[in-house]
C-alpha cells in the first residue's frame, strides 16, 4: 500500500474546497453540503468545519443514504426536500471512481427544482463510466483499474492510500 495524501495534506485540500465553494457561492447566503454516507458525509463534515471558520455561510449539512454498490435500490436524505428546494447543493464524496455513486447522488436532487448543483471529490480517479465531473476536487490521480484508493479519516490521522487489487 502507497500513501498518496498525509493527514496534512488532507486538511489543505479541505480548506482550499472550503474556499472554492465559498468563491463560487459569494452571492449565497445559504447552501446544501450533501455527503454520501460514509465518508462522502465525514467529508463533508470536514468541509462545514472550514466554510464555518471562513464564511457567512448558512450551511445544511445533508447525509444522503444510499448503497452505493446498488443506487437503484433507492436514496433517502437526512433532512426533507424542502430543504434544498431552490438552494444550491453539493453533492460531496471521497473518491469519483467509475461515476456510478455520484450520478445517482446527483440525480436524486434533481427531483426538485434548485439554485444550482456541483459536485466536490477529495480524489478524482479518472476511471468515470458516467457523464459526471467534480466542479471541486482535492487532487487527480490516473490509475490503473487494477489499483484501489482508500480514503481514512481517523481521528488525526487522515490518509489517502494506493493498493492493488486482487
Amino acid at each position: 500500500m502507497t500513501q498518496i495524501l498525509n493527514h496534512l495534506d488532507i486538511e489543505r485540500k479541505i480548506k482550499r474546497i472550503a474556499y472554492q465553494i465559498y468563491e463560487n457561492h459569494l452571492n449565497e447566503e445559504e447552501i446544501v453540503l450533501a455527503g454520501i454516507n460514509g465518508n462522502g458525509f465525514i467529508f463533508a463534515e470536514k468541509l462545514n468545519e472550514v466554510l464555518a471558520t471562513i464564511a457567512p455561510l448558512k450551511v445544511t449539512l445533508c447525509k444522503v443514504m444510499m448503497d452505493k454498490k446498488n443506487p437503484l435500490a433507492g436514496i433517502t436524505t437526512s433532512v426533507p426536500p424542502e430543504a434544498y428546494t431552490h438552494k444550491s447543493v453539493i453533492v460531496v464524496d471521497d473518491v469519483l471512481n467509475s461515476g456510478l455513486t455520484l450520478i445517482y447522488g446527483v440525480k436524486h436532487f434533481l427531483e426538485v427544482p434548485l439554485k444550482q448543483l456541483t459536485t466536490a471529490v477529495l480524489v478524482n480517479r479518472n476511471h468515470k463510466k458516467y457523464p459526471i465531473k467534480a466542479d471541486f476536487k482535492g487532487i487527480s490521480l490516473s490509475t490503473s483499474l487494477q489499483e484501489h484508493i482508500s480514503v481514512v479519516f481517523e481521528e488525526g490521522n487522515y490518509s489517502v492510500n494506493l493498493s492493488m487489487t486482487n
